[in-house]
């Protein structure tokens, strides 16, 4: 399977389980997430990139992404893992 059978070019999003996906959405949760971890980020940029990481994990839930995928870092792991049970509590991962 190719991107475009996703997520033809000229889509911008999908709606998956009734969530719409944007395009970007993986890149932009790394991106996010090497924010957080960069010591460099400043406490603003840092509760941004949270803000902004957040407000992916509906979309990458959609996409199975934490399904296939652990996160490395544990703290990282545990904040997500939080905030789906929010969303979600049968998304958040079994113990």
């Amino acid at each position: 399977m190719k991107a475009q059978d996703i997520l033809p070019d000229d889509q911008n999003f999908a709606l998956l389980g009734g969530q719409p996906v944007r395009k970007g959405s993986v890149g932009a949760f790394l991106a996010n997430v090497r924010a957080i971890e960069d010591n460099a980020t400043s406490d603003d940029a840092r509760r941004m990139a949270w803000d902004d990481l957040y407000s992916l994990v509906p979309a990458l839930d959609a996409l199975g992404l934490f399904e296939v995928f652990e996160l490395r870092s544990p703290a990282l792991r545990e904040a997500v893992a939080r905030h789906r049970a929010v969303l979600s509590p049968a998304a958040a991962p079994r113990a």
